[in-house]
């Protein structure tokens, strides 16, 4: 599973859009009903304007009426290890349990393996927000 995954992942990378950074991103995702779709990086001059790969994958898994995610491999051309950005963690944590497997691509076969709750525990959520609303959490 890993290793397909990873392997769809690298499979994008040539698709990315990267000529600020450089830098290309593929991701992998895997749906509750084993369905995968990938993403690549796209970049804008404006760099607040570009899209990540995990976003990518998310949108078209959406697009495709799915919204329960199990897994996520992320690569990078250069095989560095690297994790979703803050906001992508996000992102994933509005369609992923506590527990979804994000697998990053170490290169030469490794992998390291977190779940979504060690990347960003406590997440803004449905219930977070409605806390919010109701004063919960508040110092007052």
């Amino acid at each position: 599973m890993t290793d397909d995954l990873i392997a769809l992942a690298r499979g994008v990378l040539d698709d990315a859009y990267v000529p600020y950074s450089e830098y290309r991103v593929g991701a992998a995702l895997l749906t509750s009903d084993g369905e995968t779709f990938v993403g690549c990086n796209i970049e804008n001059a404006n760099y607040s304007n570009s899209l990540h790969a995990e976003e990518v994958a998310v949108a078209e898994a959406v697009k495709n009426g799915h919204t329960e995610f199990e897994r996520i491999a992320v690569t990078s051309a250069v095989k560095d290890g690297v994790t979703p950005c803050g906001m992508c963690r996000q992102t994933l944590a509005e369609f992923g349990e506590a527990d979804m497997v994000v697998v990053c691509d170490e290169g030469d076969g490794e992998t390291t393996e977190y779940t979504l709750d060690e990347l960003i525990p406590n997440t803004i959520s449905l219930d977070t927000l409605n806390a919010a609303k109701e004063g919960e959490g508040t110092n007052e």
